[in-house]
């Protein structure tokens, strides 16, 4: 049984830890969390095993590699018109549309919220200029210090969290955000170098999608990538594979990209084909399915459905 075969024989690589003692403590922490994994039933192709993040408690996991902020939108938000649902395609991608950069990595910093801000406007330039262009997280991790003014403690604060519409907010403020080229990622927060001369693309708008998943598929669709909020307890063992994930609940707690759906794909859980979503991480392209993570669609899964956000994207005045 390969599935199994494969759980039951897992190869711990560690890193390098100062101490035996470490090296033991992690061992067990590895230990921990593939019992979690080997919760997917023998007979089903493999979802949950092995990862780089594998000798991380998952209160490790949460502090170094999470990092959304707020746990809902603000009352002011602007909703996103109601679309029309009645003639969307059964099969959507917009990696398959040239609308989606290539996978990036955000390290052991909290700034997930970046990433995600980033994502979801690199798609709407694509779409206003036909022109993809990668964005600058790091000007966000610096220089996007934003408050949701409804609620205590929601600001962008860098490696330490953030909030997508925070994010768009600023952008919008500030005139812009630079390229990735001109203004690279460092992992970690510094000062703010932001440099008004060399702005690549600004927010038209920005608005929220209700709580629909015929809503988010046709705002994907016809405005380009979304950033959402999801709770990502099980993204720390995810390998690949269509995930129905029973472990997390509707806390979120991460920001990543949607790009696309499927019709139906084989979803070992359930033990039956389910409609998913295409999420892009920022956990670089060892982890998942390329640096992607297909989840089951339907009943807010991890809270997939609630935190969803489309951007309009302008060419700077400058140019």
């Amino acid at each position: 049984n390969s599935a199994r075969g494969e759980l039951s024989r897992p190869k711990f690589r560690p890193r390098p830890y100062a101490t035996k003692e470490e090296h033991d403590h992690r061992f067990g922490v590895f230990k921990s969390n593939l019992r979690r994994a080997s919760c997917t039933p023998s007979s089903t192709p493999r979802v949950h095993g092995v990862t780089k993040f594998s000798d991380l408690t998952p209160a490790e996991f949460r502090r170094q590699f999470l990092g959304l902020k707020a746990v809902r939108f603000p009352a002011h938000a602007q909703k996103a018109p109601i679309l029309p649902t009645k003639d969307l395609p059964k099969d959507f991608d917009w990696r398959d549309k040239g609308a989606v950069t290539n996978v990036k990595d955000q390290g052991g910093c909290g700034s997930c919220w970046s990433f995600s801000t980033t994502g979801a406007l690199e798609g709407a330039y694509y779409l206003a200029t036909g022109e993809l262009v990668s964005l600058s997280e790091q000007q966000l991790v610096d220089c996007d210090h934003v408050c949701d003014p409804e609620e205590y403690g929601a600001c962008d604060s860098g490696c330490n969290g953030g909030l997508m519409n925070n994010a768009f907010e600023y952008i919008l403020q500030s005139g812009g955000v630079q390229k990735e080229k001109d203004y690279p990622y460092t992992g970690r927060d510094g000062t703010c170098k932001f440099d008004k001369t060399k702005v690549a693309a600004t927010v038209s708008n920005y608005s929220v999608v209700c709580l629909d998943e015929e809503q988010i598929a046709a705002n994907l669709v016809k405005n380009g990538p979304l950033a959402v909020a999801i709770n990502a307890v099980f993204m720390q063992t995810y390998v690949g594979g269509v995930s129905c994930p029973y472990i997390c609940g509707k806390h979120l707690d991460h920001g990543v990209l949607l790009v696309g759906y499927g019709e139906g794909a084989y979803a070992p859980i359930r033990f039956k084909n389910k409609p998913y979503w295409i999420i892009k991480n920022s956990w670089g392209e060892s982890w998942g399915e390329n640096g992607y993570d297909e989840i089951c669609r339907g009943r807010n899964v991890c809270g997939v459905d609630s935190m969803v956000s489309t951007v309009a994207a302008i060419y700077p005045s400058s140019h």
